[in-house]
């Protein structure tokens, strides 16, 4: 019996990744880890059955985003989370932020649209950072 293609077009290998997804998934894979670890380790945590070479990549954007860090581990490295998810998305908005031509203008489109909730938690989180500065 001959299988339906579009029967796998869902499947983690064919599926494709939204942005970041990939690069969340390795953070994920890294937070996970019981201390440094090698590229293999990391590759084998990925679903989708991903090429070593992808592996190495994704790691090494990570790493130049300062995400992630590695250490040479005989001829090769292992690698650690230097920070989360969420860390990761606030890189990405200042990196986007920082290559805008009107920054106001960027940045009063986006607290107008805030929810009151997320304007709140921002008021709380300047605050906080006001009082550290002091």
């Amino acid at each position: 019996m001959a299988q339906d293609s579009d029967e796998n077009a869902d499947s983690p290998r064919t599926r494709r990744r939204g942005q970041g997804e990939l690069e969340a998934q390795v953070l994920a894979a890294l937070k996970a880890a019981p201390g440094p670890v090698p590229a293999g380790w990391v590759q084998q945590r990925i679903p989708g059955g991903l090429a070593y070479t992808t592996v190495m990549t994704i790691l090494s954007r990570l790493e130049a985003k300062r995400a992630v860090s590695r250490t040479r581990a005989g001829r090769a490295y292992a690698w650690s989370a230097a920070s989360g998810p969420a860390d990761l998305t606030a890189l990405r908005m200042r990196r986007l932020l920082d290559n805008e031509t009107d920054r106001d203008a960027a940045l009063a489109s986006f607290v107008s649209t805030l929810s009151p909730h997320d304007e709140e938690l921002i008021r709380g989180l300047l605050a906080a950072a006001d009082e550290k500065r002091r």
